[in-house]
């Protein structure tokens, strides 16, 4: 297609169905859309929700999780060969020696450090380790807001029940009472380090509604919110001098004599060598794995972000929560092919954009629960076929931006979502006037780490976890704000309880034993594969390049 096709960053067929949606806004503009009731949306789900699809996922062979159903891409790391030959690497001299080791360096991380450090424990005898850059994570990705029940017609009761129904009754009850008691808690303290959450003109901090919410409760800061707490929690990180080790993975968990986590393989990616780790506590804050890219859909998530942490745990046979069900976002760009996948936020729903066919026709209610609104813009494209098909040949549908401006004034878009116009407008799409093309987007890991309680203790003892790495807080679906509020309320729990129970741990002799056991089950369950994990980084050469155009149906 030529250049002299392109009308203001769309193709003219493209502007032929923006036409339509134009047409048909006053008529949207008037009327109301419903939602769905429980039993529509249950058919929905399971009718057309990637979950569902028994062809995307296979029987875990071995382990505390055996016979459990999860994604190809997800067993495939559970089933692969350890990435460290264990009669390679000594486990003396010890290159570091602290209480308390953190392996991941978004939001979860470096909370949990800064509560350890708030805790009583000695800024060295903590030790962030990082993949990539401190900062480098889906935290600071995250743009809608955190959930927190601090307003007087609102309660922490209210948001539990939005979490649970939102779960589908699969949550773990004890989690989420922690998660939503603590969350005014955690508001409080991002104030108190600086951040920036949006207020009205009495000063009053402003509360936006999210998919499946009862009440307005999202606290944002623009469409930047993730960026705004984690830059905060960087400066926090730097301003009390906190070790920090950037460019360097965990690539084994290290245990010892009396069957406790005891620290880390570490391998330097810039200089290519291993390091020994011993600490009293392993918390893993490694965050999610949207880049195995499930069933082949494009993602919002960072660079690293390939389930290190889930590979690290299930080798030392930590139990592992809810990796049969993965989190779409229902709105990922679907044009241009440069953003394909990236984020556009809930934010610009909750503040009145509508999906609409190609016809101009509102098919959903623009807040349904995340699963739903995606199944049905899934539904809209590959059974209804009113989707619109992009150059490269995905399908998506119209959020129609426009309608924001149109209902709170202009300069709106601007003012509350500077990140989605950036993105478009780079591309000559001006979102106050034109819709923008979106698809479902893989986006959020809801199982993982199963956590037994909410001190953050997983199934081995010396092993930690918080934020999206773990299961068990979000059941089978997570509603919006509530990943923010996740890592911040377990990252503050993981570091009190690791700067309490450090204090009391006697460590063994350190061993890696348990890659030959898992080596051993490997071998004894027929599985072949040349595959290693953990992955570090994804592949994007050759045969790894993914397809844009799903084939879904």
């Amino acid at each position: 297609m030529s250049g002299t096709d392109l009308i203001k960053g769309y193709p003219k067929y493209l502007r032929e169905s923006i036409q339509n949606v134009e047409k048909t806004r006053e008529r949207r503009l008037k009327e109301s859309f419903e939602l769905m009731s429980l039993d529509e949306r249950d058919e929905l789900l399971k009718t057309f929700h990637p979950d569902y699809r028994k062809e995307g996922k296979r029987q875990v062979k071995f382990g505390p999780n055996k016979g459990d159903l999860m994604p190809h891409e997800v067993v495939d790391i559970l089933e692969a060969h350890p990435l460290v030959d264990p009669n390679t690497i000594d486990l003396s001299p010890v290159d570091f020696d602290v209480s308390i080791l953190i392996i991941g360096g978004g939001g979860g991380g470096m909370t949990a450090a800064l509560w350890a450090l708030y805790s009583g424990v000695n800024a060295e005898d903590i030790l962030i380790v990082q993949k990539l850059r401190l900062m480098d994570s889906n935290s600071v990705m995250s743009q809608g807001g955190i959930q927190a029940a601090d307003k007087t017609n609102d309660s922490p009761t209210m948001h539990y029940l939005d979490i649970i129904g939102g779960g589908h009754f699969t949550n773990n009850p004890e989690l989420v009472r922690t998660l939503v008691m603590d969350a005014p808690l955690i508001i409080k303290w991002h104030e108190e380090l600086g951040v920036m959450y949006d207020r009205v003109a009495d000063g009053t901090m402003s509360t936006l509604s999210g998919g499946g919410a009862s009440r307005k409760r999202m606290h944002s800061a623009r469409d930047y919110t993730g960026m705004e707490i984690v830059r905060n929690l960087k400066d926090e990180i730097l301003n009390k001098n906190l070790p920090v080790l950037e460019f360097t993975s965990a690539v084994e968990l290290i245990m010892d004599e009396y069957d406790q986590v005891a620290g880390a393989v570490l391998y330097d990616m810039e200089t290519h060598r291993y390091h020994v780790v011993r600490a009293k506590l392993t918390i893993l804050a490694t965050g999610g794995f949207g880049r195995l890219h499930i069933q082949g859909f494009q993602t919002t998530n960072h660079y690293g972000a390939t389930g290190d942490g889930v590979a690290l745990a299930c080798h030392v046979g930590a139990k592992l929560k809810d990796l049969d069900s993965v989190q779409y976002h229902p709105t990922g760009a679907a044009y241009p092919e440069q953003i394909v996948g990236l984020l556009v936020t809930e934010k610009v729903r909750n503040l009145g954009a509508q999906p609409v066919n190609r016809n101009g026709d509102q098919f959903v209610y623009p807040l349904e629960p995340r699963d739903v609104e995606a199944s049905a813009i899934i539904r809209e494209c590959y059974e209804r076929n009113k989707g619109i098909e992009t150059p490269t040949g995905m399908r998506g549908v119209w959020l129609d931006s426009p309608m924001i401006e149109i209902i709170h004034g202009e300069g709106t878009i601007s003012k509350l979502l500077p990140a989605m116009y950036r993105q478009n407008i780079r591309f000559d799409i001006d979102m106050t006037k034109d819709p923008i093309l979106v698809f479902p987007t893989l986006h959020f890991q809801n199982g993982g780490i199963e956590m037994i309680n909410d001190k953050t203790e997983t199934s081995v003892s010396g092993l930690l976890a918080c934020g999206e790495v773990t299961g068990g807080v979000h059941g089978k679906n997570r509603l919006m704000g509530n990943s923010i509020l996740e890592y911040s309320v377990y990252g503050r729990r993981a570091g009190i309880f690791a700067a309490k129970r450090a204090q009391k741990v006697k460590l063994g002799k350190l061993s890696l034993d348990h890659v030959g056991r898992y080596k051993e089950m490997l071998k004894e369950t027929g599985v072949k594969t040349t595959k290693k994990a953990p992955i570090l980084l994804p592949e994007y050469r050759g045969e790894g390049v993914l397809s844009r155009a799903l084939n879904l149906l």
